[in-house]
């Protein structure tokens, strides 16, 4: 059987393994292969041409071969447009692309949400200003095209279109659900108003979802749906703590007189 071979394919770098003394595993995530594991034979030696291209956040045009669970990259070239994020904005992608690696399986391609990727490092890349918004806005959008998003214009056991002023939580189990009197402190303190979540709906379903998301998710209406989605993501994921929010809670304790900008993880 001939040996498949992909050649000059838009992708990112995930992240990087040791494979030995000379040579990198790489999980990357390509538009239209979806998340693939490559070997990198040799790409640590100072002389190779690879050495300074695989970083990172960074678009790639990436080349490889094989039918394995892990193939062979046989070319790389940085696409160039940006430069990699900085301080806590680097911390901010390298979560993003822990998602990634969490919720995605191998070899399963997502078009759409390679280029919503690709929106929201540039985002990082420029220094927006609103990085939780541009955080948050990603969360939705990689739920959305896992599949485990439920729909947010309705209230998910009933089937009934929401009601602008009654306030509604989300449930990694139930999807959203109509918040009462009787309900828990906790359960009113993260539930959002229903015409949040209809602005959120009608943003997902924008032709360009990622800039609605980032208008929408601005401000106090982005904050307010940290604890939702963590919740959700977590759910799905199967861990308690994504390391790089452990790593920025590692950060902070080390640097305690110079608070960084809150770090708007799940």
């Amino acid at each position: 059987m001939a040996t498949t071979r992909i050649a000059d394919e838009p992708a990112y770098v995930l992240h990087r393994y040791d494979w030995s003394e000379s040579s990198l595993i790489l999980e990357v995530f390509s538009r239209r292969h979806g998340r693939v594991a490559l070997v990198a034979k040799g790409v640590k030696r100072p002389t190779s041409q690879y050495r300074p291209v695989l970083l990172p956040l960074q678009p790639l045009r990436l080349g490889w071969g094989g039918d394995a669970e892990v193939r062979t990259l046989s070319s790389a070239q940085w696409q160039g447009g940006h430069v990699m994020p900085s301080g806590d904005k680097l911390l901010a992608g390298y979560y993003l692309n822990e998602l990634l690696l969490k919720l995605l399986a191998r070899d399963d391609a997502h078009p759409k949400l390679f280029d919503h990727y690709a929106d929201a490092v540039l985002a990082l890349a420029e220094g927006h200003e609103a990085q939780a918004a541009v955080v948050r806005a990603f969360e939705l959008l990689i739920l959305r095209e896992a599949g485990l998003l439920p729909t947010l214009d309705l209230e998910c056991a009933s089937l009934a279109q929401l009601l602008p002023d009654a306030h509604y939580r989300l449930e990694p189990e139930a999807g959203l659900r109509l918040v009462n009197a009787a309900d828990s402190p906790a359960a009113l303190h993260h539930a959002l108003a229903g015409d949040s979540w209809l602005l959120l709906q009608l943003a997902l379903d924008d032709p360009h979802p990622f800039a609605a998301l980032l208008r929408v998710c601005h401000g106090a209406r982005g904050n307010a749906l940290r604890q939702p989605l963590r919740q959700l993501l977590h759910y799905h994921s199967g861990v308690r703590v994504f390391q790089t929010r452990q790593l920025m809670l590692d950060v902070r304790r080390l640097r305690p007189l110079h608070p960084p900008e809150p770090f708007p993880t799940p």
